[in-house]
């Protein structure tokens, strides 16, 4: 009897934790467990991993909590530092050390993002969003179509995707991090 307490409370501790993470905002326990179609990604956001490679002072992070059963996406991005002012900032799909096309827009100054879009702030910044299947862009031609929240919950899932911020600077990319 003592046993099953323990574990009922330590199933309670996890479903709670689980539960405030996108409150707390760093807490990754759980990050990449699929929990009744609900799990967690990250990613440390860095000159280095754009393609090609900058040396940049700028950093950021990007935390997402996806809900395959509500179709949403809820994000968190950080970034600071950056050389030149923002532009935008999206979820690409594309696998490590590849460009890919944008498939959600995070935040941009260019007029280019879906309705409602909100702007990039100067940094250092902290911005938060919900994303869901309207606010999909594709990108097309690579199987994943405006509207297809599966397709990109299914690359995010599988390491295949990608947060970058965009600067006046490095319009191509200032800081990149692969979703995990």
């Amino acid at each position: 009897m003592k046993g099953l307490f323990k574990t009922g409370l330590a199933a309670l501790a996890l479903a709670t934790a689980a539960g405030s993470l996108m409150a707390n905002g760093d807490d990754d326990r759980g990050k990449g467990h699929d929990r009744d179609g609900r799990f967690v990604v990250r990613a440390d956001l860095e000159g280095f991993q754009e393609v090609p490679a900058i040396s940049t002072v700028a950093s950021g992070r990007f935390r997402a909590f996806i809900d395959t059963k509500a179709n949403t996406i809820t994000w968190k991005l950080n970034y600071e530092g950056l050389e030149g002012v923002v532009q935008q900032s999206h979820v690409h799909f594309g696998q490590m050390s590849v460009n890919g096309g944008v498939s959600f827009f995070l935040c941009t100054n260019l007029g280019n993002g879906p309705a409602g879009t909100q702007t990039c702030p100067e940094g250092p910044a902290e911005l938060s969003g919900v994303i869901t299947p309207d606010l999909v862009v594709g990108p097309s031609g690579t199987g994943i179509e405006a509207g297809a929240m599966a397709e990109i919950i299914a690359a995010i899932r599988h390491g295949t995707a990608y947060a970058n911020v965009h600067s006046t600077k490095w319009p191509g990319g200032e800081i990149r991090g692969q979703l995990r």
